[in-house]
């Protein structure tokens, strides 16, 4: 009987060893042995946002505004640098006014008990600039009030007041009121007392002139509070007290 020998398979010295098998999820301890990792939840994906362009007309539109409020803000820096240099340059004052007298020519009642004043008042109006004239237009008016009540006004002249100037104004106002019973009852009332209030006011269009450069016309508002003795007719009325207030309107 033959002699049955086993072969067995030759392993060769250089190969380089090889890796066991490891199951997916697997891997392998520093001893060799499988370590189970745990599976990785899967990554999810959303969507990204399209970013959309502003349309060409919204772009015109914001730059059109842009470029308004830009003009406007330059030409609001330049119209105060022209004011700022012009008044360094002129130095404006308001001129001032002064009564210098008074005079009643006519105060009574009518046959329908209104009331009928003519006052003679003498102004010097002073122009205080040294390189600014003054251009007093049309339609200026004087009025004296007593009481809140307006006893007569008159127009102002038209003329030209020139640099550092005096101009003495004689004016005749005239006047009628209503209801003259009651307000020549308070006057004589008031007189006995020796301080009569009364209130001249102003209002005189103007022109200012800068060098040879005539401005738009404005107007020169205010009025002097005046306390005089009396109000009777063609006597002499002192004035004790004046305190004369003025304000340029554009």
């Amino acid at each position: 009987m033959a002699e049955h020998q086993r072969i067995h398979p030759v392993v060769d010295m250089e190969a380089p060893p090889t890796a066991p098998l490891v199951s997916r999820g697997s891997s392998i301890s520093e001893k060799g042995s499988p370590v189970r990792r745990h599976p990785q939840p899967p990554i999810q994906q959303y969507p990204v946002p399209v970013m959309h362009s502003r349309p060409a007309k919204s772009r015109s539109c914001c730059k059109c505004i842009c470029w308004t409020i830009s003009l406007l803000v330059l030409l609001l820096v330049i119209v105060g640098a022209t004011a700022g240099i012009l008044y360094l340059v002129f130095q404006p004052k308001l001129p001032s006014y002064s009564v210098d007298s008074l005079k009643i020519s006519s105060l009574g009642l009518d046959i329908d008990m209104s009331l009928y004043a003519k006052f003679d008042v003498k102004i010097t109006a002073y122009n205080p600039n040294k390189k600014i004239g003054i251009y007093y237009e049309k339609g200026g008016r004087l009025s004296v009030w007593y009481a809140n009540t307006k006893l007569c006004d008159g127009p102002l002249p038209k003329f030209y007041q020139g640099h550092q100037n005096k101009t003495v104004l004689h004016l005749a106002l005239t006047g009628q009121t209503q209801y003259g019973n009651t307000l020549m009852t308070a006057i004589q009332e008031q007189q006995q007392t020796g301080r009569i209030p009364l209130d001249l006011k102003v209002d005189a269009p103007v022109a200012i002139k800068l060098g040879k450069l005539k401005l738009k016309k404005v107007r020169i508002l205010g009025g002097c509070l005046l306390v005089v003795d009396s109000l009777s007719a063609n006597n002499a009325i002192s004035i004790k007290a004046s305190n004369c207030r003025f304000r340029l309107k554009l």
